[in-house]
């Protein structure tokens, strides 16, 4: 099992139980709900409520630094495939901006154009078509969400690659091609950026990563609202921080938007 390979294993659909086990996450209780309900004095967002977003790792640590007056901050992201967002791709967002609301938090969004590049043969970089422009355009549907501006970070890998790259052969040097391979099922045939490309995933994770929001702080922790499947990403990017001595992330995972 990995990102790219979730599969239901009976006609009754995705077995989410099982890949809670299998990831070794945990599942959100009703004690999380009410515990966010109190810290926010608001109700739970509906997401929360109906079990969508269904299981976590460390939300606990999260909802205490809050109580403690601590900072934290929310970190998610789209990868540019086509000129618009479809439903299934609103659910993080839609979460996101609910919790940077509700807990009043700044939000980074990381528009991944190297990675649909990289990944999907029959796009180009550049061009009007290009995973670049893609990005642009996906950019006008996330900032329709309603996401505070002065709260909201939104950067293409392309163009903040620069502020981004330290990080990133940090957490190179800290993992080898046979980790990578088992996490994410590569095999010979697939090209270096396939497998050069999950630590720039891991690295918006690491507040010293904005340095024009948190400078050189590497203390801030951040949660990740997300689809269950970006699981081995964060994983990885929680196996490694330690060894940077860098705060984990925290993430609260979705089920799948079902076909329509």
């Amino acid at each position: 099992m990995t990102a790219f390979d979730i599969q239901a294993a009976t006609d009754a659909g995705i077995n989410y139980d099982k890949l809670i086990e299998s990831y070794g996450c945990f599942k959100l209780f009703e004690e999380h709900i009410a515990k966010i309900e109190k810290l926010t004095n608001r109700k739970a967002h509906r997401f929360l409520r109906r079990n969508i977003f269904f299981c976590h790792r460390d939300l606990d640590y999260i909802l205490k630094t809050y109580e403690s007056e601590k900072p934290f901050y929310l970190y998610t992201g789209r990868g540019p495939s086509a000129e618009a967002l479809h439903l299934g791709h609103a659910i993080p967002f839609i979460m996101c901006q609910y919790l940077q609301e509700a807990f009043d938090v700044p939000i980074v969004i990381q528009i991944t154009d190297d990675e649909k590049y990289i990944y999907r043969p029959e796009l180009e970089l550049e061009g009007p078509k290009g995973t670049i422009a893609m990005g642009i355009s996906n950019i006008k549907d996330i900032i329709a969400f309603g996401f505070d501006p002065e709260k909201t970070f939104i950067f293409s890998d392309v163009e903040y690659i620069k502020d981004l790259y330290p990080n990133v052969i940090r957490v190179q040097k800290h993992i080898n091609f046979n980790q990578i391979k088992g996490i994410f099922g590569f095999n010979q045939s697939d090209n270096v950026g396939k497998f050069a490309f999950p630590p720039v995933q891991a690295t918006p994770a690491f507040s010293n990563s904005f340095p024009h929001i948190y400078g050189k702080r590497t203390n801030v922790p951040c949660l990740i609202p997300a689809a269950i499947d970006q699981d081995p990403y964060f994983r990885m990017t929680r196996d490694i921080s330690h060894k940077l001595k860098y705060e984990k992330p925290a993430s609260l995972y979705s089920t799948f938007f079902p076909a329509l």
